[in-house]
């Protein structure tokens, strides 16, 4: 069993279900978490919350959303629930909209669902396997393609061959990914440039911290750049350090060129 599988059960796992708005699609999301002991009604009523509070952040790549909120008591253990929906809602996202998938987590701290994000960013950043999850035929099936193996990415175009070149400012090797709690979003986004990095042979030069956006203010003189959605961005204001709004999280062409731009390559 795979971290990510480890944290879904059959149970969690709803096939075209009919949601009226990305309300009820959350709200369906977090049923499910409920029905298996994961969480309380009061985790879902916060996820929704934070979307009312914060935007469309939780719409992180094309046709997906990743439903959470910060760990409290109304989180009874970690782990996981997918909704698939049989019509796409609005979340009110620019780009990603309208989503189908909506994945839900409920974590009792940041740390313990993180091998579990990064293969769920695989998954949702490959087209084959995707498009496997949409033709699954019941629960069972979806199971069975999260625990594939990831086929081999092909690493980004002409990756830079030495280590991160002088900017003409003062630099940390620091990137901060923020996401409105800091151990959702801001993980997907981390998982990708890692990636991104490692292709590169840059991963040791440079250290990636998810973070939420109370944190991200008082790291931010730690960084040469952070990465987040546009929501987030608007909510952090000028920080005083390059920040650059991703709209998909999963896509590895889209970090390397945000590298490339912020480390003059």
């Amino acid at each position: 069993m795979s971290a990510l599988t480890d944290l879904l059960s059959p149970d969690a796992v709803a096939l075209d279900l009919e949601a009226a708005d990305w309300q009820q699609a959350v709200a369906a999301a977090g049923a499910l978490l409920e029905a298996t002991g994961v969480a309380t009604a009061e985790y879902t009523a916060e996820m929704i919350a934070s979307v009312e509070e914060k935007g469309p952040y939780i719409v992180i790549a094309p046709g997906f959303a990743f439903a959470h909120a910060r760990p409290s008591p109304a989180v009874l253990r970690t782990g996981l629930s997918w909704v698939r929906l049989a019509s796409p809602v609005e979340f009110g996202h620019p780009r990603n909209d309208p989503v189908d998938l909506v994945v839900a987590l409920a974590a009792t701290d940041a740390k313990a669902h993180t091998s579990a994000m990064a293969e769920l960013a695989k998954v949702i950043g490959d087209p084959a396997r995707r498009a496997a999850l949409a033709a699954a035929a019941d629960p069972a099936e979806i199971l069975a393609i999260l625990e594939g193996e990831q086929p081999a990415a092909a690493a980004p175009s002409e990756p830079p061959a030495t280590e991160p070149a002088e900017t003409g400012r003062r630099t940390t090797n620091k990137i901060l990914t923020v996401c409105g709690n800091g151990l959702g979003t801001s993980l997907f986004l981390k998982n990708t440039l890692e990636k991104v990095l490692s292709d590169w042979g840059w991963a040791s030069y440079i250290t990636v911290e998810a973070t939420d956006t109370i944190s991200a203010k008082g790291k931010a003189k730690e960084a040469d750049l952070i990465l987040t959605s546009g929501e987030i961005a608007k909510a952090l204001g000028d920080l005083g350090v390059p920040m650059t709004v991703i709209e998909n999280f999963t896509s590895t062409a889209e970090l390397d060129a945000a590298l490339r731009a912020n480390y003059d390559v």
